[in-house]
This record gives C-alpha cells, structure tokens and sequence, in this order.
C-alpha cells in the first residue's frame, strides 16, 4: 500500500431510513480507515431522516447532507448521490441508509485495491440478516481477471458482485458514467460490474465486512418478491453474454436460462401470483425481445403438475402453502410493487411517499 491513504467518497442515498440511518452513520464513523469524506443525499423523507444526518454533519466536517428539491425515484436518487463523490477522490463506497458496514471495511478493501491497481471493483462476503453471501470465490483468491469473473458468474452461477452495499469501485470509473447505474432495470448493480469488468480485475477480501439487513418492504425482498433476477439475468446474458463467451457457450447458456425462466414461472402460475407479478414478467420478456409464449408457460405448469403427482401427498401440500402464503405476500406488497415496478400511481414526482425503500 502507498505511503499516503487515498480518499474515499462514501455515499448514502436516503429515503424515509429514520429507523435504521444513524447505525449507518455510527458504522462509517467508527471505520479504522479515516481518509473519507461522506455524502449523505436524502430524496424528501417525511420521517426525520434529513434531522438525523443533519446532526451528524454538525459535529464532523466530513460528513455533508444534501437534500433533494424533487422526489426521485430509486436509481435516479443513487445516480444523483454518486455525482457528489469529491474530485479528489480515488474509491467510491455506498452504503445504503438501512444498512450499515464493519469497522474494518475500508481498510480491507482499499489495502487490496491499492496492491493490485488493475483491481476496479472489490466485493467481500456480506452477512445478509443471518446468512453470509457471496462466498463462491475459493479461497485464497484475492484477485481475478474481470472477463474471467465475469464468464464464471454466466456459465457457473458464481455470484460474488453482491450488491451496491457490498462493493467498493475505483472512483475514477464512477465519474467517467453520467449514469452509473441503468436506471431502466432492478438488477442495474449487477449490471454495472458486467460493464466495468471488460476492462479491469475484481478484488475480493475473504472477510465479512458489510451487514444487509432483511425486512418486509424494502426493495430487495419486494424484488425477491417477483424474482426479478429472472429477467435481470436475461438481460446481462442478452447484452454482454456475446463479450465473454463463445457463440455456443452463449447459445447454451441464454437456452438453459430461458428454459429455467419458464419452469418458474409454471410454478408461479400454480401458485397464483397477482397480475402485478404478471404483468411485470410479460413487459420485461417483450422489453428483452425474447417475448412472452402462453404455449410455453402451458408446458412448464403441467411440467410441475406432473412432477407433483409423482409424490402427491408432500408436493400437494408444499404446493398449497405456498400458493396461499404467496397470496398474502402478494395482498401486503401489490401496491408498493407496482409502484416500484411500473412507477407512481396519481401521484406526481414532487410528492412524498409512505413506502420506504423503493426511493431510498
């Protein structure tokens, strides 16, 4: 590692994360790495969030608070955080507002960073409620070429991207996108990395060293919700699976996938998903250009019936909780759903909302 310790710029995208924000600002200020600046960008909380990062800002110079006049939508407002990040700057960290990172994330990830200077991204295993993720990469390995990361994650599954909370990026490749982030699609992190890495390594600390915290409403358990890595999986393999694989890796993996989307999505029809669940999947199948085949959706559910009636008594019962759970998950989530999906419902882009963390 050099002599002098590079700058990082953290940012903080905020929406109504009152609850859960000053653990988020206790964990950044309690970083054994101390050469930081911190922006904190709220997009018009209702519940006191801008009040607390205010009081932070107060008592430390680097921590700065920047309120939007306008309501913004999720990726917009995390687009809009990141073109605060300081000129001087030589890393990027976001750490979204409801979740928080250990003392020792910085120093670990920018030690990495700074002794492999073909590194642009660094991941790190993430403690996601109970669960530690993205843990596919053998140990030791602590740098990997981006196109080979990249090929494993297309033909093998080996997810270690994790999320925006759980990476840092050299700050050089923030400021060279006006939009860092595709704010047309839910799995935009994922989609960033697939960008970057045409052209530089991953870095990866064996350590846990962010914390994502699970709770109803927020944005990943409403994406879990409706599967989203389905079509956002689509969408990587359809416009970068060509840069990293072979014409008939390519042609396999985007059969083997779609193969995959369609026998969820039988099961899903079993289970009675509402017609936002539906309706989301069809327009992202026609957005992708793949469309969407009643012919197939047919042959998947009757796939799964038959499957069940191998083994009536376990699959019929499993079949039915679950049908009836989806329903109530469904009846909670629906209109916070579809307004995460699809966008507002009477309501223009200057009021504020009472869902959480679909704006954050």
């Amino acid at each position: 590692m050099s002599t002098t310790t590079p700058l990082v710029s953290i940012v903080t995208p905020v929406y109504n994360n009152a609850q859960h924000l000053q653990e988020c600002i206790e964990s950044v200020l309690a970083q054994t790495y101390t050469n930081w600046d911190y922006t904190i960008v709220d997009n018009c909380s209702s519940d006191g969030s801008a009040e607390i990062a205010r009081s932070f800002a107060e008592k430390d110079p680097r921590i700065r608070v920047i309120e939007n006049k306008q309501f913004l939508r999720a990726l917009e407002n995390h687009n809009a955080a990141l073109r605060y990040i300081s000129p001087a700057s030589t890393y990027c960290k976001v750490v979204f507002g409801d979740d928080w990172i250990f003392p020792e994330c910085l120093e670990k990830m920018v030690s990495l960073a700074e002794k492999h200077p073909s590194v642009g991204i660094v991941g790190a295993y993430a403690l996601e409620g109970t669960q530690v993720r993205w843990t596919g990469l053998p140990y030791p390995t602590h740098m990997i070429s981006g196109r080979e990361i990249c090929r494993e994650h297309l033909l093998r599954d080996l997810f270690v991207f994790g999320s925006a909370n759980s990476v840092l990026y050299r700050a050089d490749l923030v400021r060279g996108r006006d939009l860092f982030y595709n704010e047309a699609h839910m799995n935009a992190d994922d989609e960033v990395c697939f960008e970057l890495l045409k052209d530089c390594d991953f870095g990866f600390v064996h350590q846990v060293l962010t914390f994502t915290r699970v709770r109803p409403g927020s944005m990943s358990a409403m994406s879990g919700n409706m599967q989203t890595s389905f079509p956002g999986f689509l969408n990587i393999l359809l416009t970068y699976g060509r840069d990293y694989l072979t014409a008939e890796e390519y042609e396999a993996r985007l059969h083997r996938h779609i193969c995959e989307y369609y026998r969820f999505l039988g099961k899903s029809f079993l289970l009675n998903h509402n017609t936002t669940f539906w309706d989301y999947h069809t327009l992202r199948l026609t957005e992708l250009g793949v469309g969407f085949s009643r012919l197939r959706l047919l042959k998947a559910t009757l796939q799964t019936l038959f499957g069940a009636l191998l083994n009536p008594k376990d699959s019929i019962a499993r079949l039915l909780k679950r049908r009836y759970n989806q329903r109530w998950a469904d009846r909670k989530l629906d209109h916070e759903m579809r307004e995460l999906f699809f966008g507002p419902v009477g309501q223009n882009s200057t009021e504020k909302r009472t869902s959480r963390d679909p704006a954050q």
